[in-house]
């Protein structure tokens, strides 16, 4: 049997390319590479390997069986190659680079301003890309290298997951203009047995945090729920609306409430109901020590808001 050749990284990024776009033209303008030099170096990975990867055609180019296989294997292979070198740009010099944050949606709108703002002041040299997703999937990205740093809501519980706590933060009841528990500051966390609560759809992890929280109240398990909202905007209109009430956290309470007159707010008598929020990384990433600092950055920074802030960790 013919031995297979080492491939190369060009000929491994060519066919990455043509395998994700499926056209050599869009494929050579996407790694910016001319069209006859992709196209040799794909012939030549074929040569190297001894496989058939492509199945060209006068007006198309599909992947063959094997193409499709080896295709999850080159890309896997070219983002190791890219984490390795970002991590070594890291050791050389930290807090410059890509880094790539991602936060949930009912964080984002709240946190981002100060989390850029700092960035932006103190970390110039940081190329910071914020992906806004849920929970699961923000996890998915962390244990693939998609994603560096997540900021979202903790306990996780996910092994290989360090959580970094940066505050905790009480919910706060938002109810119609005219409703009887509007404006009190010692609302028992009992009234929320009884009451129509509105809540995010499925998959937000502010809904489940805000079930436990009416299931430690009390509340019926099947109790009626009306979930028609996929975001806290959306959310709070129905609310003013007069559809029921629902559950913010204090630092989503003055931008989604401050835009309507119809709305009035309660808050919990103590110890009022809370989340804690964190910053999340891979356990013994190799900037690890980096995130650390942000972290602890970041957990001044956020001073300022309506919330709790939690004590630094001890140094090793």
């Amino acid at each position: 049997m013919k031995p297979v050749k080492q491939p190369s990284l060009a000929q491994l990024r060519a066919f990455a390319a043509v395998a994700e776009h499926l056209h050599f033209r869009d494929a050579a303008a996407a790694i910016g590479m001319s069209q006859p030099a992709l196209s040799g170096a794909v012939s030549a990975l074929e040569e190297a390997l001894g496989v058939q990867l492509l199945e060209r055609t006068t007006r198309r180019v599909l992947l063959s069986p094997a193409g499709s296989r080896l295709a999850v294997r080159a890309k896997a292979v070219l983002d190791a190659v890219g984490s390795l070198l970002e991590e070594a740009e890291a050791v050389r010099a930290p807090f410059t680079g890509v880094l790539r944050l991602g936060v949930i949606p009912t964080v984002a709108p709240y946190l981002l301003p100060t989390v850029l703002r700092l960035v932006h002041d103190r970390y110039p040299e940081l190329d910071l890309q914020v992906h806004e997703e849920q929970t699961s999937s923000l996890l998915d990205g962390l244990a693939a290298g998609r994603l560096d740093v997540l900021l979202l809501a903790v306990p996780l519980g996910v092994p290989g997951v360090t959580e970094l706590p940066l505050f905790d933060e009480d919910f706060v009841l938002v109810m119609p203009q005219d409703h009887w528990l509007g404006g009190r500051t010692d609302v028992p966390r009992e009234a929320l047995r009884e009451l129509d609560l509105l809540l995010l759809d499925e998959g937000h992890c502010l809904r489940d945090q805000a079930l436990d929280v009416c299931r430690e109240a009390g509340r019926e398990e099947g109790a009626a729920v009306t979930t028609t909202a996929a975001g806290l905007s959306t959310l709070v209109q129905l609310v003013a609306g007069g559809l029921g009430v629902t559950l913010l956290p204090r630092t989503a309470l003055r931008v989604e409430t401050s835009r309507n007159e119809r709305l009035v707010t309660g808050y919990f008598a103590d110890p009022a109901p809370s989340r804690r929020v964190a910053l999340a990384i891979r356990s013994g990433a190799a900037r690890q020590g980096e995130f650390e600092e942000f972290a602890g950055v970041l957990r001044g920074a956020l001073g300022v808001l309506p919330v709790r802030l939690c004590p630094s960790p001890p140094l090793p």
